[in-house]
């Protein structure tokens, strides 16, 4: 006799921080079905270390071997979807059917904090490649003083000491859109005790991307040997609009959502992390954060309502624990403080929080490997 199963089947395209997070979630409770080309997790907090230092060169790869007990993971792109069918169409021309589906293609990071190509060992040449060309830098220069151009300014002192290292940013203060200005503040005065050359208020332009024809907003030529831009990201939607799905997405190119993380006009489509338009940081905690909450609201949705599974609405947080690393044992933290100002923290707390691990254990966790 047939053995006959009452679970439904999602499917989630994309297995960054929130597609990992919710599969893991469903796992036993739906027939999971996770689409990602990627050989590996990448775990893009620790990207930028692994393009300066050979001994991180394979910490951010996580195998998706342990993360689903039950489900499945496809490697595989995502070209399409049809919506009337319930189908995932794929780049083979295979589909895959769904009762619900969630959209989790993150963004795209400028180099080095990219997964190049598709397999681990492509990516970590990726990174080889990057090592060598610090090595061999008399000058470095980074553009954008964001959470990872500070960062990554710091990882390239430490890898490369003799090289002039400069950090050039566009705003006011380094770190302008994420914390506190005291964030701002310990960050430059920690690159400045350690010789990084920080410029504000400076715009960048760029005549073809090689480090001698950069000009700042005055004319003047801005060169370097090396030359690394980290001046934000960009959702990964463009295949829902070469699959005719344009109108689900913002002017930003971020996937529309409701206060459900559902896709507008959707019923069954969700979408979750970077990639939907929800007001907060692109954080990986965010992200993790919005795996959760989904996960209920299509429990709920499957369940239709049943057993007091209503959906709930999802807040983003107004701040949360922000770590900025500046090396090892460098760093400055955002703590969240109920009632009162934020509390920031400084290189000690940072390095036993984030800076000396990256979260490289905490992932590989979420993911179900078991070290030792």
């Amino acid at each position: 006799m047939a053995i006959v199963t009452t679970k439904r089947r999602v499917v989630i395209i994309g297995g960054g921080y929130a597609g990992v997070r919710l599969a893991r979630e469903l796992d036993a409770d739906a027939d999971v079905t996770l689409i990602d080309l990627k050989e590996a997790f990448f775990h893009r907090v620790a990207s930028l270390r692994a393009s300066t230092d050979e001994e991180w060169t394979y910490a951010p790869f996580v195998p998706y071997d342990s993360l689903l007990a039950r489900g499945r993971v496809v490697r595989n792109k995502a070209v399409g979807i049809a919506t009337t069918e319930r189908e995932v169409v794929l780049a083979t021309g295979h589909r895959v059917s769904y009762d619900a589906l969630v959209i989790a293609t993150g963004a795209d990071y400028q180099e080095p904090a990219r997964f190049t190509g598709s397999t681990v060992e492509e990516a970590a040449e990726s990174f080889r490649s990057h090592q060598r060309r610090v090595a061999g830098a008399r000058s470095i220069l980074v553009i954008g003083g964001g959470p990872s151009g500070v960062e990554l300014a710091a990882e390239l002192r430490r890898a490369n000491p003799p090289a002039t290292v400069t950090l050039a940013h566009r705003g006011p203060r380094l770190l302008n859109h994420h914390g506190t200005g005291r964030m701002g503040r310990q960050a430059r005065a920690w690159l400045e005790r350690h010789d990084v050359r920080v410029l504000v208020d400076t715009f960048v332009a760029s005549a073809g991307g090689v480090g001698a024809r950069l000009r700042d907003q005055a004319g003047s030529p801005l060169s370097a040997d090396v030359v690394f831009w980290t001046t934000g990201t960009t959702p990964n939607t463009l295949w829902l609009r070469l699959a005719g799905l344009g109108t689900w997405l913002d002017g930003s190119g971020h996937v529309k959502v409701d206060t459900h993380l559902r896709v507008l006009g959707q019923r069954d489509v969700f979408a979750v992390g970077d990639v939907n338009d929800v007001s907060e940081a692109k954080l990986s905690p965010s992200a993790v954060a919005q795996g959760e909450a989904a996960a209920h609201n299509i429990r709920a949705y499957l369940d239709h309502g049943k057993h007091g599974g209503r959906p709930r609405p999802y807040r983003p947080a107004p701040v949360r624990i922000f770590s900025v690393p500046l090396g090892p044992e460098g760093g400055t933290t955002l703590l969240p403080a109920l009632g009162r100002d934020a509390l920031v923290l400084g290189n000690r707390a940072t390095s036993a929080l984030k800076s000396r691990n990256l979260a490289v254990p905490a992932i590989r966790k979420l993911l179900g490997v078991t070290d030792g």
